[in-house]
């Protein structure tokens, strides 16, 4: 196993896990090494934030003007109050990604370490149907 293709899963999985089982697979790897090296780089990015969330947190608060303070008539908290972290750790994987989806749940006042876990939690089941889905894709292809 050459580290080039490893590297490049992992940066797909960092940025846009979408792209990283493709790309494994592609590359020759098998679907289910493909989606665990993807998931850990998901995660990886998700625990980047923590640690530089905090100036990020406060800048996308202002920039987005969500307000701190919990409030039923914006959309943001009516979401956030329905769905919570883990529905946003679901969607997070195939929509804003683990870096914007860890500051998006920090700025909403979840503990920085519990976004991550939901955020990285959250990408187990996408890892896993794109594994099946490209690992039989693969198989009728080749």
């Amino acid at each position: 196993m050459s580290l080039g293709p490893v590297v490049t899963i992992f940066g797909f999985g960092f940025f846009y896990l979408v792209g990283a089982v493709p790309a494994g697979v592609a590359l020759g790897f098998s679907p289910a090494l493909t989606a665990m090296i993807a998931w850990c780089g998901y995660a990886s990015g998700a625990a980047v934030m923590t640690l530089v969330g905090e100036p990020v947190r406060k800048w996308i608060a202002r920039k987005l003007k969500i307000p701190m303070e919990h409030d039923p008539k914006k959309i943001v908290w009516r979401v956030w109050s329905r769905f919570g972290l883990f529905g946003l750790g679901i969607l997070a994987p195939v929509t804003i990604g683990p870096q914007a989806g860890c500051v998006l749940a920090m700025t909403l006042g979840e503990k920085p370490w519990k976004a991550v876990f939901a955020i990285s939690l959250g990408a187990v089941p996408w890892c896993a149907g794109f594994a099946v889905a490209f690992g039989q894709a693969s198989r009728l292809i080749g």
